[in-house]
């Protein structure tokens, strides 16, 4: 076993993966595992910058993960920044404040190399699984963009789209510094338009339909879930590899893109951190699902945090 530790800073939030790693028979024991609703990426699409508060917000879960790391005497340590740190003019302070306080230098990986992760996390576990067919699509909802992969046991064509759940919020639905609530129809009409755009763009390398199992991987995804089964607060073991009926989907993202700010923080299993921006990523999904014919999604609460690991492993 080697004791690993990986964090993946995304658009929304950030969160660690501290873990027993047996390459010889694929496992991966968990020790820590968390996350933080650090919106790294507000204003970024509309900027190009990352925000000083955001910044702060950042590098404040960061100090908390380094004590948890050195508690636990990880061996290694990779921490990979993905799209709202790709994006932003002013990434070097994002660089130095988490050399400062982590050791490390974040990885601000491609969207190439984000998918390779996604697609490790979530499929290692199911080989072997014959009720699930191959090829498997994988599709990983994020907070600045999207990552679709096609594979067997290894990834056969991936591509990222800017189709994430706060970036398609922050473009659409924010008005005079608030989110409609609730949300226009036009305004879901235009987040529609931007979807299915880059649906086209993600099928001009990535053959989306030929896919067999849907995994969907990533907060948007799992809170889908966790609302489908009514649970009375967010439970990592029922939403993993739970499934979720197109059905289902549909009506929970119409319930999500009518309902009030209030209504949706009112529901048992939403992180408050999620409560603006979940109806954007529950419209990604069902667009997903119905452009390639899904019948259901299988839910993944492993993904590119659990390949981030593997590869340090």
């Amino acid at each position: 076993m080697t004791r690993v530790a990986a964090i993946d800073c995304g658009t929304n939030s950030i969160r660690l993966l501290v873990a027993d790693a047996d390459p010889a028979t694929g496992e991966l024991v968990d020790l820590d595992r968390r996350m933080t609703i650090v919106r790294l990426g507000q204003g970024v699409d509309r900027t190009g910058r990352l925000a000083p508060d955001a910044l702060e917000r950042t590098f404040a879960a960061c100090r908390e993960y380094a004590a948890i790391v050195k508690e636990h005497g990880a061996e290694r340590l990779r921490f990979v920044a993905t799209s709202a740190s790709r994006d932003a003019e002013n990434r070097d302070e994002f660089v130095r404040g988490v050399l400062d306080i982590l050791g490390v230098e974040p990885e601000v990986i491609s969207g190439d190399q984000e998918a390779e992760f996604s697609f490790t996390g979530a499929t290692k576990e199911l080989t072997g699984r014959d009720d699930l067919a191959k090829p498997y699509l994988v599709v990983d909802i994020g907070g600045g963009s999207t990552e679709f992969v096609v594979g067997e046991d290894h990834v056969r064509a991936a591509r990222s789209v800017d189709i994430g759940c706060v970036r398609m919020t922050e473009r659409h639905l924010v008005h005079d510094g608030g989110v409609g609530d609730p949300p226009a129809p036009e305004q879901v009409a235009a987040i529609r338009a931007d979807i299915e755009a880059a649906l086209d763009l993600a099928e001009e390398s990535v053959p989306l339909r030929e896919a067999r199992t849907l995994v969907g991987l990533a907060g948007s995804v799992t809170t889908v879930s966790a609302i489908a089964q009514d649970l009375p607060e967010y439970d990592s073991e029922a939403i993993h590899h739970s499934r979720v009926s197109y059905e289902r989907v549909r009506e929970i993202t119409e319930r999500l893109l009518s309902a009030t700010h209030a209504e949706r923080a009112a529901i048992p299993s939403m992180h408050p951190g999620r409560v603006d921006v979940i109806g954007a990523g529950a419209l990604v999904l069902l667009s997903v699902m119905e452009r390639i014919g899904a019948d259901e999604v299988v839910v993944s609460e492993h993904d590119i945090l659990d390949g981030i690991a593997w590869s340090v492993a």
